[in-house]
């Protein structure tokens, strides 16, 4: 007989889905002018949820107020996220990126987002290994 333990979901191995390869999510962001990275940032969002264990992040609000402030409101939603993960690195004892808040907001506002996305993907695959 099978123990019904076998089929509870490992939360290790259910978190590792949200590891994602940096170079190839960055060359599908630029192949794609940029498109990818709405998915991305999707993705990334899912993933903070997730390893937070609430609902921080919501896409469909993030996308429409991106839209309504002409992409004012990601520069605080790049801050957020870095808060975000530095509350997840907090929790599960390890080494905390003090600066990425800051630094997800200035590399936005200097024209590279791509860059702060490449960093917040640096530090969720850190925590899901």
């Amino acid at each position: 007989m099978t123990s019904e333990s076998q089929f509870e979901p490992d939360d290790q191995h259910d978190e590792y889905r949200h590891r994602m390869s940096i170079p190839l999510f960055v060359v599908l962001t630029l192949l794609t002018c940029g498109l990818f990275d709405i998915y991305w940032n999707y993705r990334q969002m899912e993933a903070c949820n997730d390893l937070l264990g609430r609902d921080e992040f919501q896409f469909g609000m993030w996308l429409l107020l991106v839209v309504l402030t002409c992409g004012l409101y990601h520069l605080y939603y790049q801050y957020k996220m870095g808060l975000a993960i530095v509350e997840i690195q907090e929790r599960r004892g390890l080494r905390i990126s003090e600066g990425l808040p800051i630094v997800s907001v200035v590399t936005t506002l200097v024209g590279v987002g791509i860059v702060a996305d490449c960093i917040h993907q640096l530090e969720i695959n850190k925590i899901v290994e």
